[in-house]
């Protein structure tokens, strides 16, 4: 028979164990921001949303794209100038929630006087918080003074992912889905077209990409296949910030309709009321 006092004890030291536990990945977190230069402790706002729906896959999966690193949340940090905002990467961000429970926060650099208050809440009203270790992954959005979206992973071994069409493909890949060689080459081509010609080229590009979509969407339901891309998200955010939208063709608008039924472009769609 187990001595009382030596089952007492047990308990004890797995509720300390716990605890230690708990206080290690506080302590990585802390370690992460501080060791990254854009996260300053000037930050005036920070807003972290609850955890995100039911999981569909579970920490296995990004322990086999990312890489294990016991202990610790795996954290993405993106530099974004809010007076440009990367809107596939919120819409990314919305679907990564579906699919994981994510620690989501948004900052304010020292470089941006002020930011409009959807821009600070784009991830929803600050909630409950969990503690860190229970999370699967970190993703911190910083508005900050940038030419164009920068992203860190992994901050002290990666170098910088930069550009929104480069990030949009990264985030992405975080789904696990394999295309071949001719799919992966398609969705890497819209996406380029999406940013290059419809995004920043001139009006006489937007037209020949909106002639070119509509034709491609006559085909098939999505820019490339029968299922969303990254390709269909990056163009249908190019599409609402060049005001490009109300001018698209028969196919093309019926492909946006599809988007917008899709619940992780309602956050950019309030964003653009």
């Amino acid at each position: 028979e187990v001595d009382p006092s030596l089952q007492a004890l047990e308990s004890r030291q797995e509720e300390i164990l716990k605890r230690l536990y708990e206080l290690k990945s506080a302590v990585d977190g802390l370690s992460k921001m501080i060791q990254t230069p854009d996260a300053d402790f000037d930050v005036t706002n920070i807003i972290q949303t609850d955890e995100c729906s039911a999981l569909t896959t579970n920490g296995a999966d990004l322990d086999l794209m990312l890489g294990k690193d016991y202990g610790a949340l795996k954290d993405i940090v993106i530099n974004a100038n809010p007076s440009l905002p990367p809107l596939s990467l919120l819409v990314l961000h919305s679907l990564l929630c579906e699919r994981y429970k994510v620690l989501s926060a948004v900052h304010t650099h020292s470089s941006v006087k002020s930011v409009p208050e959807n821009l600070l809440k784009c991830f929803g009203e600050q909630t409950k918080k969990q503690p860190r270790h229970e999370y699967q992954l970190g993703f911190t959005l910083i508005w900050k003074d940038v030419p164009k979206p920068q992203m860190k992973f992994s901050i002290q071994t990666m170098c910088p992912i930069e550009g929104e069409g480069n990030i949009a493909r990264f985030l992405f890949s975080l789904f696990g889905q394999k295309y071949n060689a001719v799919t992966s080459t398609l969705i890497d081509s819209w996406v380029d077209t999406a940013i290059f010609q419809l995004k920043e080229g001139s009006s006489k590009e937007k037209g020949a990409v909106l002639r070119s979509m509509n034709a491609a969407l006559g085909k098939t339901s999505w820019l490339v296949g029968n299922e969303l891309t990254v390709a269909d998200i990056v163009a249908w955010c190019a599409l609402q910030q060049t005001g490009s939208a109300n001018a698209a063709p028969a196919n093309v608008q019926k492909w946006m309709k599809s988007c917008e039924n899709l619940a992780p472009f309602s956050s950019v769609m309030k964003l653009l009321k």
